[in-house]
């Protein structure tokens, strides 16, 4: 099994620059981060979320009753994990929609992974915030569009990032102010070197390739998570500013 570390940041703009919060000084518009570990029989389960706060704990707890605590063998849950991240999403979605404003939830946004013993990888993204994995210094993200990747090694399930063309701007990335869901799956590998999840304040100011440069050569998880969430700020993020780190040694 392959070691995994993570370290994670969430931080604020008030004036004199960005401030990690913690549950005293958590504001209600702060990102939820989410960190979970399951022993699955003889294998270890990873659970990790970045999350708008009015979904993160509907999918989390949807999760924790229908995948962690159902009573499952480990193989009925490698078969059911991949559904069961998406009906937890659509499920906290749904339930948000029952008490604000259907226009309103446009915005929500989650960037989630579950980690399979160290070899299996699967990851959701949702709105703007976005999951991004590190191959070989190479920056892949779940793609919507379903577009084929540039080079024909890589998994048909993960997309290089250069495919992807919404550019505003100096070439940041266009919010599209969709609250799409897309979940897909990878396997880990000696390339696969970490992954971030991350909330739209970090993606509206810096490409995905951009970010994994950044923090590529720090080994610490938790100092990379630092470093991007500064530079974020940093770059004047107009938005909540939440990342998450997994790293594989």
């Amino acid at each position: 099994m392959m070691p995994i570390t993570h370290g994670y940041y969430v931080a604020e703009e008030r004036g004199g620059g960005a401030r990690p919060q913690t549950p005293q000084s958590n504001k209600v518009e702060s990102d939820n981060v989410v960190v979970q570990r399951e022993q699955v029989e003889e294998q270890e389960w990873w659970f990790y979320g970045v999350f708008d706060t009015r979904i993160g704990g509907g999918v989390t707890k949807y999760l924790q009753t229908h995948l962690f605590n159902d009573n499952l063998s480990e193989s009925q849950m490698r078969k059911k994990s991949k559904e069961t991240m998406k009906k937890a999403h659509m499920n906290a979605k749904a339930k948000v929609r029952e008490t604000e404003k259907q226009e309103s939830t446009w915005n929500m946004g989650s960037a989630s992974a579950i980690v399979i013993n160290g070899e299996r990888l699967l990851l959701a993204n949702m709105g703007e915030y976005k999951a991004v994995v590190c191959r070989d210094g190479e920056a892949f993200e779940i793609n919507r569009k379903q577009q084929q990747p540039t080079k024909p090694h890589w998994s048909h399930k993960l997309f290089p990032v250069s495919v992807v063309k919404r550019r505003i701007g100096a070439g940041v990335d266009k919010p599209s102010k969709s609250s799409e869901l897309v979940v897909g799956s990878e396997r880990i590998d000696r390339d696969t070197e970490f992954v971030i999840l991350a909330s739209s304040g970090i993606w509206e100011v810096m490409k995905q390739q951009e970010a994994v440069n950044l923090i590529r050569h720090l080994e610490d998880p938790q100092e990379a998570a630092e470093c991007l969430a500064k530079e974020a700020i940093t770059r004047m993020s107009k938005s909540n500013v939440s990342c998450l780190i997994i790293r594989f040694e």
